[in-house]
């Protein structure tokens, strides 16, 4: 066995009601006194930065409040949440939300600790070093942020996702608590858990460690496919399985909302370690163009992704057959995540999201151009043109 590594939140406390100790674990884990919560103002609406707010107080924690958070978030709302963090100079940055939150809140601490802009810092290990300690509290059940060394933005200027990509991106403390996504609207649910989903698909289909090892074209964060990746992997894939319709179409389940919430965390825990790929260096300059949710666009490129990689490796997909209760049949498996995915909402087509096929070859050429995902992927694309063929196939 090749040597590798297992990396993820330096402390992680997960559980319903799991945000009542989360001023004493920031006391006690993060030591820190001062703490700016990064949020939006739908979640301030909808009182659960208040629930945030009273085990801090209760600890004696300083706090600090900016909400102004957007989907997909501009480096614009970076900026401006770095300004508001400046004049409070937290000890520690707390993301509160959906991936678009966690990832604000990460990219601030890394501007408060490092300065210069963002673009500085785009792609694999480019951070210089330890950032402002990130404290990540989720409200969604999906992205995986919480565990992650990954923080994306929109570059408006070019109409592509981004991603910083390190390891000093990782949070120092992650409190993953079922019952702050009980609330969460119908389709951010769908969107999120479908993004779960691809996480663990990408990492447990991802190029051996051994390969990624001759492939990789220098330091890197992702390391391809190993065994403990598998295990998260594969058991969020049965846990979204069991739980997203459920989760989707009975909102105030409990048991759905905290088997989604395990999922999600267990998906990053293996993406975050063997690597994302092809689904989401495509998902990029679609979200870009269209402004569609990261998890709406990895669901419904997925099934084409699998289906393009199938070629090299079926068997490996098929191995995820009897986490979603199907035969191990590549083709059975690509059958029931589109079936899953149609159940819960997530769009058929790219013209269901306002893509035009006059858009599809600008983004075959900048997906292509994402080469730290590319090398995670078991087929490596060898032109534009590839990918062309698997855009027109999901328009």
């Amino acid at each position: 066995m090749t040597p590798f590594g297992f990396h993820t939140s330096a402390s992680l406390y997960i559980g319903r009601d799991a945000v009542a100790a989360l001023g004493d674990r920031i006391r006690s884990q993060v030591r820190a006194d001062r703490v700016l919560i990064v949020t939006d103002a739908n979640l301030v609406a909808a009182g659960l930065v208040e629930r945030v707010l009273a085990p801090l107080k209760a600890a004696g924690i300083a706090t600090s409040i900016f909400d102004g958070c957007t989907p997909e978030p501009p480096s614009t709302i970076v900026l401006a949440a770095v300004e508001a963090a400046k004049g409070f100079s937290p000890s520690a940055v707390l993301g509160l939300g959906g991936g678009s939150n966690m990832d604000t809140a990460k990219l601030v601490a890394m501007l408060l600790a490092h300065g210069g802009t963002l673009d500085d810092y785009v792609g694999d290990s480019r951070v210089p070093g330890p950032v402002v300690p990130i404290v990540a509290v989720p409200t969604t059940a999906g992205t995986g942020s919480e565990v992650s060394p990954a923080a994306v933005y929109t570059d408006v200027a070019k109409a592509i996702k981004v991603s910083c990509l390190s390891p000093y991106l990782r949070p120092a403390l992650a409190v993953v608590d079922a019952a702050l996504t009980d609330r969460c609207p119908t389709q951010v649910t769908a969107d999120s858990g479908i993004d779960a989903l691809t996480h663990a698909v990408e990492a447990f289909t991802a190029v051996s460690q051994a390969e990624f090892v001759t492939r990789s074209g220098g330091t890197t964060v992702y390391q391809g496919k190993n065994a403990i990746a598998d295990l998260f992997a594969l058991e969020a894939i049965r846990l979204v399985g069991l739980h997203l319709d459920r989760a989707v179409h009975e909102p105030t389940n409990r048991d759905a909302r905290n088997g989604m919430a395990l999922a999600a965390t267990l998906g990053g825990l293996a993406f975050s370690n063997a690597g994302v790929a092809l689904t989401h260096a495509m998902e990029y300059p679609v979200g870009g163009a269209v402004h569609v949710s990261h998890g709406a666009g990895n669901g419904l490129l997925l099934p084409h992704v699998m289906r393009f990689n199938a070629s090299v490796c079926a068997s490996t997909i098929a191995q995820l057959g009897p986490s979603l209760d199907v035969s191990t049949d590549a083709d059975a498996v690509i059958a029931r995540i589109e079936a899953l995915s149609a159940a819960v909402g997530i769009p058929r087509t790219l013209r269901d999201l306002g893509v035009t096929s006059a858009m599809l070859p600008d983004f075959a050429e900048k997906a292509f151009a994402v080469k730290r995902l590319m090398r995670v992927n078991p087929r490596m694309p060898t032109a534009p043109a590839e990918l062309l063929a698997v855009y027109e196939a999901a328009f």
